[in-house]
């Protein structure tokens, strides 16, 4: 399918970017493109004017910080698992990145292309939202920091408003371990369910956690459950079955996605499933 015409604007700065969003009607950002362009293709966008912020060397790389990791909006997926600290310091990100798409759209995508579209189907939301997360924007107001906790607001909805551009995503050192697993869908490739965990374990016990799931639900969002469930509790042969069936504990199964995939009662059985085993690779890494 052919997308309609549109106008095409290049940004070479952030600024830059900033000011032709706001003075161009009906604009939309681009960046790696693969969020944005089969949206337009398949009739559910169009934009008169794309901005390609694709470019602005500002927003491209990942370094390591005292805190943890910093990747730039614009890095892509491929640029961001060839840096070993972020296999180091978010294991549930970076096993995240490696499972997005395929090598070409690896190439292509970027992290903050991922993270501004909100895709629930997405790979990044869970393990993100396990690795306490912070999204950083810009518009023309300056600068704003939006946890990772207040970012996800329904489905492809955001934090993010009208005018702001993503710059980066923050991302604390995980002090213990962690890990993203998922259930691929064979039609699209993306997430029937995805979970991701970071667990921070002192002695023969886990001292805290935090448990992220995307795919399931409308939005990422948080297994409270499973969290309260892991923290404080024993290492044992069955932590991680135990962790599992807590997944879906409290969640309605009217909250849950049901599609051509599976349906909503099954995806629960999945999501459990998948949280087990989340869990059981971060427990397994962490020796």
């Amino acid at each position: 399918m052919y997308p309609p015409a549109f106008d095409y604007l290049r940004a070479e700065s952030v600024e830059e970017a900033l000011d032709l969003l706001s003075d161009t009607e009906d604009a939309e950002l681009l960046a790696g493109g693969h969020s944005l362009l089969p949206t337009i293709k398949s009739g559910l966008a169009d934009p008169g004017t794309l901005i390609d912020v694709g470019g602005i060397d500002d927003l491209s790389g990942v370094e390591t910080t005292e805190e943890g990791m910093w990747i730039g909006a614009t890095t892509t997926y491929a640029d961001a698992l060839e840096n070993d600290a972020l296999h180091e310091r978010a294991p549930a990100v970076a096993d995240a990145i490696g499972e997005i798409g395929d090598v070409q759209v690896r190439n292509r995508g970027t992290v903050g292309g991922n993270v501004a579209h909100a895709d629930p189907a997405s790979d990044l939301p869970g393990p993100l939202l396990a690795a306490d997360a912070t999204v950083h924007v810009r518009g023309a107001d300056g600068e704003r920091s939006i946890p990772i906790d207040d970012y996800f607001l329904a489905m492809y909805a955001t934090a993010i408003e009208e005018g702001e551009i993503v710059t980066g995503i923050e991302i604390p050192a995980c002090e213990g371990s962690g890990a993203y697993v998922k259930k691929t869908s064979p039609s699209s490739g993306y997430a029937v369910v995805g979970v991701g965990v970071r667990l921070r374990i002192d002695g023969n016990e886990i001292e805290s956690t935090r448990v992220g799931a995307n795919g399931a639900f409308g939005y990422g969002r948080r297994l409270e459950a499973v969290e309260e469930f892991l923290a404080g509790a024993s290492l044992g042969d069955d932590l991680a079955g135990e962790a599992g069936e807590r997944a879906t504990e409290d969640v309605e199964e009217w909250v849950l996605i049901e599609d051509i995939d599976t349906s909503s009662e099954f995806r629960g059985r999945l999501l459990e499933a998948y949280t087990e085993r989340a869990v059981d690779r971060a427990l397994d890494r962490a020796g």
